[in-house]
């Protein structure tokens, strides 16, 4: 079943997150530590990524894990490109076989009056739409013939507000990128599920499936690496407390993943699981789960 399947039957759906090797990383390498939880999960996403200096090639990394039975999804920006490098880049992907896309940028628009309240990633709608519509319609954004019609199943990147209510502007920013054809929406990290209920209960009125993302912490060092390297708080100290204070780190890491997979199970349509690096210990986490 692809993810697009996955979706429209409502199914509970799984996806993860993987690099794309790195100079001379081999990706069969990838590749056997993704094997044992082939058919578990519905998708496995690809971000573009660049290491000083060195870019992994996504959309090859997306072409093996086609060739290799998982469904890729193409994870791409708008940031930093122009209507002709993504019409490029879509283009390659959709050559490669690739049938996902999921657009995610780093960058923040802030609205509102308090920080907290008002931080929401944002899509160049506008840009993305014009490039993906004359792709629907097999023609480029010159006019030429493509001599073929390219679509995706489109997902969307959402920041979950840390305040009470999801600011206009963000509300906003999900219904242009509802106008763009995007068949769900991505969160960021979710800890707090009364917060997240929160969050689905006011965006429920667009009735468009919402994966949580989750992510696999092993170890205390790992959330507070979060905290001081990507968001301050983003991690709640009782995550990092168990961790710490646990004599089975494996174990407590395992509780918390299920205690939060579980606890999402009646809030969203599924969970997309970041292994930060632990993809031959995925399995292990999908069956404490219980998920397939």
């Amino acid at each position: 079943m692809n993810l697009k399947e996955a979706l429209e039957k409502k199914r509970f759906v799984v996806t993860s997150e993987v690099q794309a090797p790195m100079g001379d990383d081999d990706p069969e390498t990838l590749i056997d530590r993704l094997k044992k939880v082939k058919g578990r999960v519905d998708g496995v996403s690809v971000s573009e990524i660049e290491l000083e200096g060195v870019v992994g090639d996504t959309i090859k990394t997306c072409e093996i894990l086609k060739q290799n039975r998982f469904n890729a999804i193409y994870q791409t920006t708008t940031r930093d490109k122009n209507r002709y490098q993504l019409q490029k880049d879509l283009s390659t992907a959709h050559d490669s076989g690739v049938e996902n896309l999921l657009v995610f940028t780093e960058d923040y628009r802030i609205s509102g009056d308090t920080l907290q309240e008002s931080m929401f990633f944002h899509v160049d709608s506008g840009k993305l739409g014009s490039v993906l519509d004359h792709l629907k319609q097999g023609v480029t954004i010159e006019g030429q013939e493509l001599g073929k019609k390219m679509d995706f199943v489109l997902g969307s990147g959402v920041e979950t507000p840390w305040g009470k209510n999801v600011p206009k502007r963000g509300m906003e920013e999900m219904e242009d990128m509802m106008n763009v054809g995007t068949g769900y929406f991505l969160t960021t990290p979710i800890f707090d599920l009364d917060q997240f209920s929160r969050f689905m209960k006011q965006v429920g009125q667009f009735n468009v499936p919402v994966i949580a993302e989750v992510m696999i912490l092993r170890t205390a060092g790992m959330g507070k690496f979060l905290n001081r390297h990507f968001k301050s708080g983003l991690v709640p100290d009782w995550v990092i407390q168990k961790l710490q204070q646990s004599p089975d780190k494996q174990k407590a890491s395992i509780e918390l993943f299920a205690e939060t997979v579980n606890g999402l199970r009646d809030i969203c349509q599924g969970v997309h699981i970041i292994t930060i690096g632990g993809e031959d210990k995925l399995g292990k986490y999908l069956n404490a789960a219980k998920l397939r």
